[in-house]
C-alpha cells in the first residue's frame, strides 16, 4: 500500500561554509531518505520566487554529491517541462518559497495543481518551505500581498489543516494564526519555526524533525493550534514522533 508523505517545513537547506551556498539540511536528507530510492529523482520547483535564476542554481548546487538526479519544473516564461509528466517521474518534489499566493494561481492555470495530487497519491514525496509548506494545506498567514500579513484559504487541501511558517521569528504570524483559528476561518492548524518541518503520513502529522540537532525541551518545535471549548489552545511539539 503506498504512504502519501508530505513534509511541510520552514527550512530544508542551511547555510554552508561560503557566502551564499546551501547545503540540504537534516529535513532534506531525510526527505531524500524516505523515498527508498537508491538515486532519488528530485524535482525543484520554484514559481513562488517566480522561478527566480539565483535560486534555483544555488538549490542545484546544494544537491552536488548527495547521489540523486535534480531537475526544475518551471513556469516563467513559458513551462519548461509537461506538469504532469516531470512529476509522474519524481521521487521528491521540493517547493521553494516566495509568494504562495501567486504560486496557486500559477499552479492552477498550468495544472500543476493535479498533477501535484496524482504524484502525492503515487508515493511521490511533496516537501517544501514557506510558501511550499503552506500551498499543501488549507491556508495560513501569508505575506504574498504585502508586509501586513493576510490569510490565504484557498491552498491545495492535501491536508486538512491550516498551516502556519516561520512562526518563532515574524512576529506577525503566531497572533494572526491564533485568531483566525479562533474566528474559525481556519481549522485546527499546524504551525513550525525556522528549520523545523512536519512529516504527515496520510491525513495525520507523524513527526517533527530539524535541520540540526536541538534540545527537544527548549530548541526550535512545531505547535498544534486548535479551538477547544471556545479558546484556541497552542500545543508544542517537539522534534520527534508526534503522539496519536
Amino acid at each position: 500500500m503506498t504512504t502519501r508523505r508530505i513534509l511541510a517545513t520552514s527550512g530544508g537547506f542551511v547555510a554552508g561554509d561560503r557566502w551564499g551556498v546551501m547545503r540540504p539540511g537534516g529535513i532534506l536528507q531525510e526527505a531524500l531518505r524516505l523515498t527508498g530510492a537508491d538515486r532519488p529523482r528530485v524535482c525543484l520547483v520554484m514559481t513562488a520566487s517566480g522561478d527566480d535564476a539565483s535560486y534555483l542554481a544555488r538549490s542545484y548546487a546544494a544537491f552536488a554529491g548527495l547521489g540523486c538526479d535534480v531537475d526544475h519544473l518551471a513556469l516563467f516564461t513559458m513551462p519548461n517541462r509537461d506538469p504532469e509528466e516531470i512529476l509522474a517521474r519524481s521521487d521528491l518534489v521540493w517547493v521553494g518559497g516566495g509568494s504562495v499566493a501567486n504560486l496557486l494561481a500559477l499552479w492552477r492555470l498550468h495544472g500543476v495543481d493535479s498533477a501535484m495530487r496524482e504524484a502525492w497519491e503515487r508515493g511521490a514525496i511533496l516537501a517544501g518551505v514557506s510558501a511550499g509548506s503552506i500551498c499543501w494545506h488549507v491556508g495560513g498567514p501569508t505575506d504574498s500581498y504585502g508586509p501586513d500579513l493576510r490569510v490565504i484559504t484557498d491552498g491545495l487541501g492535501l491536508l486538512p489543516y491550516g498551516n502556519g511558517v516561520h512562526y518563532d521569528s515574524e512576529e506577525q504570524r503566531r497572533p494572526l494564526l491564533q485568531r483566525v483559528v479562533g474566528d474559525g476561518l481556519l481549522p485546527t492548524s499546524y504551525a513550525t519555526d525556522d528549520h523545523v518541518g512536519i512529516l504527515y503520513e496520510g491525513d495525520e502529522p507523524a513527526r517533527v524533525i530539524a535541520d540540526q540537532d536541538v534540545d527537544p525541551a527548549t530548541g526550535p518545535a512545531a505547535y498544534r493550534i486548535e479551538r477547544v471549548g471556545g479558546h484556541v489552545v497552542e500545543t508544542r511539539l517537539p522534534v520527534g514522533e508526534i503522539p496519536a
